[in-house]
């Protein structure tokens, strides 16, 4: 029995010493054990957790070279080579350095590249990771997990859309790309949906006016487009997802080498939806069938002491059609069937050019040529919009100040088809702006700003702006922001109700500049708590007053649509906060909530705007388990009642929406070397508008209005067949009208 038992402990010994493994412990820079780090072997596709001691191991491995990648939600993930003998327990220990996101480089607030936790203007960051979270096929789709940002749909029959912005309609809302004013004018209503995810690097988000900096139309905010780099993108990428809709996306992109300077970066988006549906009966497809594609080139230059070079265009044909279901382009343009049909042809180039001097100089420019044919039911919309850019900035420090001054000009010809538009319009706009950032301590600093425009139309715009920053220690910031901004309105280029329906649309007088004023107070932090995990709090109040603002009036007469400068005045103030947490144990959450009260205040009497929720919220959950190579991700939003526009009093759909929200859930496999498949499920509780609504299209069985009366006055008059006193229209819409569905993808990644 004795040697039974001894010839057993001899083996055991053997058999462990004959293992072939590594093992070791993750930690921070500081030596604190990371517990759950993910722990991944790419050759031999094994992955582990670290214990509540930073302590992993992987056993039974051949001997040979290994590449070992460790990972933990927070800190910057790490890749290191190892070679491992046979009979050898390799032991290493892995320091992971802290991934400060309040450190993120951020370039829109300031026109310059300065950290989000010294930026003076409060910027918020959303890299190409937070579009993964919930797969869309452009940014339109994707903003929608954005706190205080709310993608607005404008038709329910063409589904172009807009971007709000605390409240405030997409005119207010300046799209660049690259910091270019690339999304305008035109491209408002329809260019958002043919920007491809696969080419973005970042979003940067900034609530409030930037009218000093940018100019016209960032009265409300600025959403910047930052691109991929042609240095550091995947040689290769693509990205496929299709639903149960019958919707396919397709994401392609590849960087490559021109010589030995020059870095080029090429992508391509398609995008098509062919199967009308109409889920909610009312004969007319519920989404707008599609078919879109992108191509994106970019070129990156390198040159002496990495001064920078860049060069990049797209274009962007986008074909789309809504209505009754039995419409094809047969009865394109007719008043037999009604549909809606935009054809798109689009083409961007932008450009960036660093001076060669001493000083910081650069040159900066685009330009975009945008053709729409489109027809609402018989009516026909033919436009055409080009846009010149050009953008001068020379920053230089002197002592505490930094200095950015620049100069720009902007040329706009747009011309159409309407009768608004008797000849074509050709707009300049001349601007300087100076902008000087006063470090008045280590912890404290003073922006002052001024920008002045010179409008061939409306002359002399001036805006400034102040910013005050403190900080209180490493991990927090302070900031109050106040200033004007300013939109010189383009009516038919932003406005899809001009276009479509029966009303008729009235200009009152020669619309001026719209101004406004406006105050933000914003505290950011971070916090460590003991369990380790990481909390970062952003909390923001602001407060703006417009003037001569220009609000679309559908209450004076239903069957008007009235623009006029505002008699009177309008404002919305607010309060928003954004929380993200950051666990030990795998899972990283963010929530974020928006409070508004807006009010318009016309001949004395006070009222909501139209489409203007009172509150939203925003939500994403994230967990990771690496044993099992898997990521969950949980996203959603919630809108509280916004005011709807009704035809007549006694249209019997309800004056405000109920609050909705849309969920989404996402489950993402990532075994596979370069590879990641992903699937789950949009809108998960199958909410559509038509729910808390008897109809939503407003005479949808009479689109060309032949069956409606009217009497001596033009006013619609109730009768058997149009009990309620309407006319056709679809703009009765605020939320998408795709319920439940599945969706499957495929990721490929090769650096």
């Amino acid at each position: 029995m004795k040697k039974i038992i001894l010839y057993s402990i001899i083996l055991i010994v053997n058999i462990t010493l004959a293992q072939t493994g590594i093992k070791g412990r993750v930690t921070t820079e500081s030596g604190e054990p990371l517990a759950f780090a993910s722990v991944v072997l790419i050759e031999e596709k094994k992955g582990v957790d670290s214990n509540t001691n930073g302590e992993f191991e992987i056993n039974d491995i051949e001997a040979g070279n290994y590449t070992i990648r460790i990972s933990f939600i927070g800190f910057a993930s790490k890749t290191e080579k190892l070679s491992v003998k046979k009979n050898e327990i390799k032991n290493i220990i892995i320091v992971l350095k802290e991934s400060n996101i309040l450190n993120e480089v951020t370039v829109t607030g300031t026109l310059k590249p300065v950290s989000r936790l010294e930026t003076p203007v409060p910027v918020e960051v959303y890299t190409s990771a937070f579009l993964k979270k919930n797969p869309t096929p452009n940014v339109f789709e994707a903003l929608q997990n954005v706190n205080g940002v709310r993608p607005q749909l404008n038709c329910n029959i063409c589904n172009t859309g807009d971007i709000h912005i605390n409240g405030l309609e997409g005119p207010y809302t300046m799209v660049t790309i690259d910091g270019m004013p690339i999304v305008s004018g035109l491209s408002t209503v329809y260019g958002l949906s043919g920007i491809p995810n696969s080419l973005i690097d970042r979003i940067e988000v900034v609530k409030g006016p930037a009218s000093s900096l940018y100019g016209s139309e960032a009265v409300g905010g600025l959403i910047n487009i930052i691109t991929k780099n042609a240095i550091t993108a995947p040689i290769v990428s693509a990205d496929i997802f299709f639903t149960s809709w019958l919707e396919n996306n397709i994401d392609i992109g590849t960087k490559y080498r021109l010589g030995k300077s020059t870095n080029a970066l090429l992508g391509i988006n398609y995008f098509n939806y062919n199967q009308p549906i109409d889920n909610n009966n009312d004969n007319f497809t519920d989404l707008t069938i599609q078919e879109r594609i992108s191509i994106f080139q970019k070129f990156d230059f390198n040159r002496k002491e990495n001064r920078k070079m860049s060069l990049a265009g797209r274009y962007f044909y986008e074909d789309r059609w809504g209505g009754e279901k039995q419409w094809n382009k047969s009865y394109r343009g007719g008043n037999e069937i009604y549909g809606e049909s935009i054809y798109t042809s689009r083409f961007e180039l932008i450009g960036n050019y660093q001076l060669p001097v001493k000083e910081n100089m650069n040159l900066a420019f685009s330009y975009t040529y945008h053709n729409q044919n489109s027809v609402y039911g018989d009516v026909l919309y033919l436009a055409n919009q080009k846009i010149a850019f050009g953008q001068y900035t020379w920053d230089k420090k002197i002592l505490n100040h930094d200095i950015l001054l620049g100069s720009a000009f902007r040329y706009q010809y747009y011309n159409d088809n309407t009768t608004a538009t008797d000849d074509a319009e050709k707009t300049k706009i001349y601007s300087v702006f100076l902008q000087d950032e006063i470090k008045l301590t280590e912890n404290k600093s003073l922006l002052l700003g001024s920008r002045y425009d010179y409008n061939n139309n409306h002359g002399s715009i001036f805006t400034p702006r102040l910013a005050y920053k403190w900080k209180p220690n490493q991990n927090s910031v302070f900031r109050i922001n106040a200033g004007t901004g300013f939109r010189v309105v383009n009516l038919f280029t932003e406005e899809h109700a001009a276009l479509t329906g029966s009303r008729d649309v009235i200009i009152t007088e020669d619309l001026k500049p719209e101004k406004s004023y406006n105050i933000n107070l914003n505290y950011l932090t971070k916090v460590h708590f003991e369990n380790g995990s990481v909390g970062i709090f952003d909390i923001s109040s602001w407060y703006t007053f417009f003037n001569n603002q220009i609000i679309p009036d559908y209450d004076t007469n239903p069957n008007e649509i009235i623009y006029s400068n505002l008699e009177g005045y309008a404002q919305t103030l607010g309060l928003t906060a954004n929380a993200d947490f950051i666990f030990p144990f795998g899972l990283k959450s963010s929530f974020g909530i928006t409070y508004l009260d807006s009010q318009i205040n016309r001949d004395g009497v006070t009222s909501q705007p139209i489409l203007t929720e009172k509150f939203s919220g925003t939500w994403n959950l994230a967990y990771e388990i690496p044993k099992w190579f898997l990521s969950i991700d949980y996203t959603g939003n919630i809108y509280g009642p916004m005011r709807l526009p009704l035809l007549s009093d006694l249209d019997p759909r309800p004056e405000y929406s109920p609050f909705w929200s849309i969920q989404n859930i996402q489950l993402t496999y990532k075994k596979w070397i370069n590879f990641e498949v992903y699937g789950g499920v949009k809108n998960l509780l199958n909410w559509t508008p038509n729910k808390s609504s008897p109809f939503l299209i407003a005479r949808a069985n009479d689109p060309f209005d032949e069956n409606v009366s009217y009497d001596g006055n033009g006013n619609v008059v109730a009768t058997p067949d149009n009990p309620y006193a309407l006319t056709f229209d679809p703009g009765y819409v605020y939320g998408p009208n795709q319920g439940f569905r599945m969706f499957l993808g495929l990721r490929y990644t090769l650096y």
